[in-house]
């Protein structure tokens, strides 16, 4: 009777050990998911950025700098551009673009712009009411190499009084990484830049 009850209370005491067990096993595994699950929604918040605009919150994903270096290479290598050959018949407008151009690039736009100006470029196009214009026609920035070489295409307008001339214009460089401010947000440096090819490509009498 007594080897009897020994085996009820050893067999109790079994269960009770294999249930503890089980119970410690759950409660380790729950912990282990519930701390990979608040990993995850902290990344998920820190990923999120949230814009208010005109009293309405916006949410935006958060990305790695390395993520839109193609995107902010062609936007960077198109603004220069459009500061630098976008000119009006005013003289305060061609200093705003320029002054924000040469934020843009180093001394290789600044020595054309000297050029530009010793040969009374911008005197002539004051003098003479013409307006230019500039539009894109496609960017290649290679990014496998640093510094990051780009070439420019487009197509300039320049409208006279008597007419307007469509040239071509190919321009080449590359792309040092500085520091982002307001005149250079996008953190790129343009250098040794330099024209390829600007020539006529029609000209249509008004």
């Amino acid at each position: 009777m007594i080897f009897k009850q020994l085996q009820n209370i050893e067999h109790a005491f079994q269960f009770v050990r294999g249930f503890t067990m089980f119970l410690i096993s759950a409660s380790v595994a729950l912990n282990v998911y519930m701390v990979y699950q608040c990993r995850q929604q902290v990344n998920e918040a820190q990923s999120r950025i949230y814009l208010l605009s005109e009293g309405q919150v916006l949410q935006a994903l958060a990305s790695s700098s390395k993520d839109n270096i193609p995107v902010e290479a062609r936007d960077h290598v198109k603004m220069f551009h459009h500061y630098f050959f976008t000119l009006d018949p005013d003289d305060e407008a061609i200093k705003r673009s320029l002054h924000q151009a040469l934020y843009m690039a180093d001394q290789s736009a600044k020595r054309q712009y000297d050029n530009l100006v010793e040969n009374r470029y911008y005197a002539n196009i004051i003098s003479g009411n013409i307006s230019q214009e500039i539009k894109l026609d496609s960017v290649f920035v290679d990014i496998e190499s640093y510094p990051f070489y780009f070439r420019y295409y487009g197509r300039q307008k320049i409208i006279r009084p008597t007419s307007i001339v469509e040239r071509s214009l190919i321009t080449e460089g590359y792309l040092r990484q500085v520091a982002r401010t307001d005149h250079n947000p996008h953190g790129l440096l343009i250098e040794r830049w330099h024209t390829l090819e600007n020539k006529n490509l029609n000209k249509i009498k008004r």
